[in-house]
């Protein structure tokens, strides 16, 4: 199958680069970093081995891109409202939408892009950072759990097109997990990114430093326990000791600077809407208000605005 990337960032510049270096037809849509890539390549460092790939097929405009049939979107959810004059020049028709991107309803948006598309959603439990013009640094994990999305997130099992696309991408060593339930796995990737990316830019911490002081560890466990009781009143299943697994695993993880604490020092905008107001709103309308969260949105707003006012 032919690939596209949308967003040769940290996500996107990590697996197109992994699916490109296996051996598959991938083609990435680039901004800023179009003129180096297309001259010198990607670089992606990683703890599982570092690679090059001399050559790239990058473009700089998506009406330049072949159709294809399957479509990473990997941009950050600040730059979303482009996908409306990317998606159709690129998507093939019947082709498959993989969004690797964090935060709630972003699926539902892309159908009314490529109604005739098929959307997949991917959480990314993956520690990895550009740390330059197409130079990816992966630090730490890579899993993705992949679910198909169905009007109104209703789950729709494992179906074909995962276990195709599953397959593609572990034969690029990939680890996939699939999920019977996408609306349930975008809860669950909300209870660590809720709080470690928002606590990461107001107390100016990494994942390790957060995670070894004591007041600030629990301060992050009560949010995500309440991210936990908001998917719960939304009619998805998530257990508390969900939260405590996590906890587990960011203990044991290398020294990490979120994805929203890195776009904080850049001066980029931050994904608050989907990742933030988008989770508050759904629990709000099945009659739980997520206080923590709440403040914790609001507090991002001030940092977005003050960095957008420096800049």
């Amino acid at each position: 199958m032919r690939y596209a990337v949308i967003g040769t960032g940290a996500v996107g510049g990590y697996y197109g680069g992994l699916l490109a270096r296996h051996g598959l037809d991938v083609h990435f849509l680039l901004h800023s970093d179009y003129i180096h890539v297309k001259k010198s390549g990607l670089v992606v460092e990683s703890k599982d081995g570092d690679f090059v790939l001399p050559q790239v097929q990058a473009y700089s405009r998506p009406e330049d891109m072949p159709p294809c049939d399957v479509v990473i979107v990997a941009l950050k959810t600040t730059q979303n409202a482009q996908l409306a004059a990317i998606l159709p020049h690129v998507v093939k028709e019947k082709g498959i939408v993989v969004v690797l991107q964090n935060g709630l309803g972003l699926e539902s948006d892309i159908a009314r892009i490529v109604p005739h598309a098929t959307i997949l959603g991917g959480l990314c439990f993956l520690c990895s950072n550009k740390i330059g013009p197409g130079h990816i640094k992966h630090i730490d994990h890579g899993t993705i759990v992949l679910g198909e999305y169905a009007q109104e997130y209703r789950p729709c099992g494992i179906t074909d097109n995962l276990e195709l696309l599953s397959r593609e991408f572990e034969q690029a060593g990939v680890l996939v997990k699939l999920s019977d339930n996408l609306g349930e796995a975008r809860w669950r990737k909300l209870v660590w990114n809720v709080p470690f990316n928002g606590l990461s830019v107001v107390l100016d911490a990494t994942t390790a430093q957060i995670m070894g002081c004591p007041a600030t560890r629990s301060l992050a466990r009560d949010i995500m326990i309440e991210v936990v009781t908001g998917a719960n009143k939304c009619g998805y299943s998530v257990e508390e000791q969900y939260a405590d697994d996590m906890l587990l695993r960011t203990e044991k993880m290398a020294v990490y600077k979120t994805s929203m604490k890195l776009d904080f020092e850049r001066g980029m905008p931050l994904e608050i809407e989907k990742m933030y107001w988008r989770p508050v709103a759904e629990a709000e309308s099945a009659g739980y208000v997520m206080t923590a969260v709440r403040t914790l949105a609001l507090q991002l707003e001030y940092w977005d605005g003050r960095c957008a006012i420096e800049s």
